[in-house]
């Protein structure tokens, strides 16, 4: 409900201003609506080994656990037939979903194994909104009766590809028309243009806002690896779009339009209508992708509320739109025909947003510098990136189309920063248990057994024989010792750095902390134990495995 009446106000928002933009090309345009179609990934684990791993029972995630030898590297689970318990599942879901009147369309499998993806048909966002968190709910009771449990964490397991949720955006008019296709005639096209430019300039004006709607503790471990789109909001337009806004750029008003009796206007921009989805879809390192009739926004989480990013979304493209209706009024009010004003105000825009506009390969260095030179958003800290929602660029786009007043953004910082934080004290509190209470005893246990090896080795052969033959257990000993030390004095001091975050009253410097000093100890505790997994008994490691996690359906 906290996000409720916050998308009602940006949809009206974006309804209000994008008729008025409509105006110019057709008078009859009473209404205008942004239209969402979320794609649900999610993974299925066996409910006995779910039960069996504590860090996937209170967080949602594996806290440990080493590659499995075989993962997602063939691809054969994404191509692979959908199992028959998972089908049988999937169907359930389909029938529960179908009752409550969401229109859940496709089922497939995903990339990783145990992974897969539901999706529906497009509707308004508001309802959409809704019925994804509908479906996200009967995922979980559903999956029970099945003898699964639903994986909805964005990074479930360390190694293979993490859960998005692609939403797809676009707008379109009582008169039936999507402002995000292109179309038969100039008027038509230049329509589409208009509506394209105008949201990458939102993008480009509030590319940290967009990324903070979608920051979250569980989303950071998934952005920037395994397909997921990087934490450095850009946008991904294809060959063809791309050559059709440089040729506006660089073309006069009078070299594009001209006017040719029954015929009327004619946009001289080559092959609009030919824009076809196979263009413009095959970069999956692309946050924001314009994809054929419509933009996807890929960076959001699994888990998410789709309501957070379309807030911001809907937000800035309101904002833009009141902006370029400003400035083509302000032309046509000099004596500029509709269409040149028009026209101008697109290349200028297509000029200033030009920084957002990136077609290569987002997980390259080179990428994460060129954006810090184009004055995109690169900061990694999720505590860092939510102060974008308190930046006076975005305190003024929420005020001024009336969707959220500063106070209210400060309030709900403080809940996302505490959020965090938790989220973190759950995780470090969980590892904690599972090293003192699993990990080391296990750990001793097999190490025990190696001594005791060692000395009846020594009994039986003379020295120089019983030293050629302990030697390697004598190393495993050795490794044992040397890591669950390791891993014991970093549990404690683990333990003592969240002692200090907690006396910190302030919750962004608390989540701060958390994030410089708990999620590090994190990753350096899970190397060892993993290294350990590799080397231990697996009789005795009472964890499920990868392999049994990621392969048992």
């Amino acid at each position: 409900m906290d996000y409720k009446a916050p998308l009602l106000k940006a949809l009206h928002a974006v309804d209000k201003a994008a008729v008025e933009v409509c105006h110019y090309f057709n008078p009859e345009v009473k209404k205008v609506v942004a239209y969402l179609g979320w794609e649900q990934e999610y993974f299925l684990v066996d409910e006995g080994l779910y039960a069996a791993r504590p860090d996937l029972l209170l967080t949602g995630r594996t806290l440990m656990g080493h590659d499995s030898a075989k993962n997602q590297q063939l691809e054969d689970h994404y191509f692979a037939s959908i199992p028959t318990r998972v089908a049988a599942f999937m169907k359930d879901l389909e029938i529960e979903a179908w009752s409550l009147g969401i229109p859940v369309k496709t089922r497939h499998n995903e990339v990783a194994p145990n992974q897969f993806e539901l999706a529906p048909i497009f509707e308004e966002c508001n309802l959409a909104v809704d019925h994804n968190m509908l479906v996200m709910s009967l995922m979980r009771r559903v999956s029970r009766r099945h003898g699964f449990r639903v994986l909805l964490h964005e990074k479930p397991f360390k190694g293979i590809n993490g859960s998005g949720k692609h939403n797809n955006w676009s707008l379109g008019t009582d008169t039936g028309i999507l402002l995000m296709a292109p179309g038969k005639t100039a008027e038509d096209n230049l329509r589409f243009i208009t509506f394209v430019v105008n949201t990458l300039m939102a993008v480009y004006k509030h590319n940290g806002l967009l990324k903070a709607s979608i920051a979250s503790a569980n989303n950071a471990h998934r952005l920037g690896a395994n397909e997921a789109p990087p934490a450095i909001i850009s946008s991904f337009l294809g060959k063809q779009l791309t050559q059709v806004l440089e040729r506006i750029e660089k073309s006069t008003t009078d070299e594009l339009v001209t006017l040719s009796g029954k015929q009327g206007l004619k946009l001289a921009i080559p092959q609009i209508p030919e824009l076809l989805i196979d263009n413009t879809d095959r970069n999956r390192t692309s946050p924001f992708a314009f994809t054929g009739n419509r933009f996807e926004f890929r960076a959001v989480g699994s888990e998410a509320n789709c309501a957070s990013g379309m807030i911001a979304l809907n937000s800035a493209v309101a904002e833009q739109l009141i902006q370029f209706k400003k400035d083509v009024d302000a032309l046509i009010a000099k004596g500029e025909s509709k269409i040149s004003a028009i026209l101008e105000v697109v290349r200028n825009y297509i000029k200033i947003s030009k920084p957002i506009h990136f077609d290569g390969n987002g997980y390259s260095e080179e990428w994460k510098n060129e954006a810090g030179k184009r004055g995109l958003d690169c900061e990694t800290s999720v505590p860092l990136i939510i102060d974008n929602y308190l930046k006076p660029a975005t305190i003024a786009l929420f005020e001024s189309i009336g969707v959220m007043t500063k106070k209210e953004l400060e309030a709900r910082n403080e809940v996302k920063w505490e959020i965090y934080t938790k989220k973190i004290q759950i995780e470090s509190r969980v590892l904690g248990d599972l090293i003192l209470n699993h990990i080391i005893p296990i750990a001793t246990q097999y190490q025990t057994e190696l001594i005791d090896n060692v000395y009846k080795l020594k009994s039986l052969f003379p020295a120089d024989k019983a030293a050629k033959l302990s030697a390697q257990n004598l190393e495993l000993i050795e490794e044992i010792a040397d890591r669950t030390a390791y891993i014991k004095e970093h549990t404690d001091a683990m333990v003592e750095a969240r002692k200090s975050a907690n006396k910190i009253e302030n919750e962004r410097e608390k989540a701060l902390a958390y994030h410089d000093k708990i999620v590090p100890m994190l990753e350096e505790i899970r190397y060892h134990v993993d290294k350990l997994e590799l080397i231990v008994d697996n009789q005795i490691w009472t964890l499920p495995k990868y392999r049994e996690l990621l392969f048992i359906r």
